[in-house]
């Protein structure tokens, strides 16, 4: 760092990626990163997720990680939660699968139903 700005333009970019993580939220987006999901593709999904948050700016998206489910045929697995809504899990999301579920599931409130676990 050379100057006080730059160590602001830092800080605020933090807290632009950190706000991802606050209580109230439009939708929780969580990604297993157990070991079968990161050799499944696990990390280039995240990746991606964060990606298209950030793209398309929705505010009061959560994002974590999560571990192993017990699911491994599944991977790499996402679950989409909103609030007073059922948690939608997804199976074998690839990069090209999570821009849409962003678009119809955590913006429209249309879970990609042909993607979904049934875990009933």
């Amino acid at each position: 760092m050379k100057s006080l700005d730059e160590l602001k333009a830092i800080r605020d970019k933090a807290k632009a990626e950190l706000s991802i993580r606050d209580k109230d939220y439009l939708a929780k987006i969580e990604v297993a990163m157990s070991t079968c999901g990161i050799t499944a593709g696990a990390r280039e999904v995240l990746n991606t997720i964060l990606d298209e948050i950030k793209v398309r700016n929705l505010q009061n998206v959560h994002v974590s990680q999560v571990g192993c489910p017990g699911l491994c045929f599944y991977e790499p697995l996402v679950t989409v939660i909103k609030p007073d809504q059922t948690k939608y899990v997804y199976g074998k999301v690839t990069p090209e699968r999570v821009r849409k579920i962003i678009s119809s599931h955590v913006i429209n409130d249309q879970p990609v139903k042909e993607w979904l676990i049934n875990l009933e």
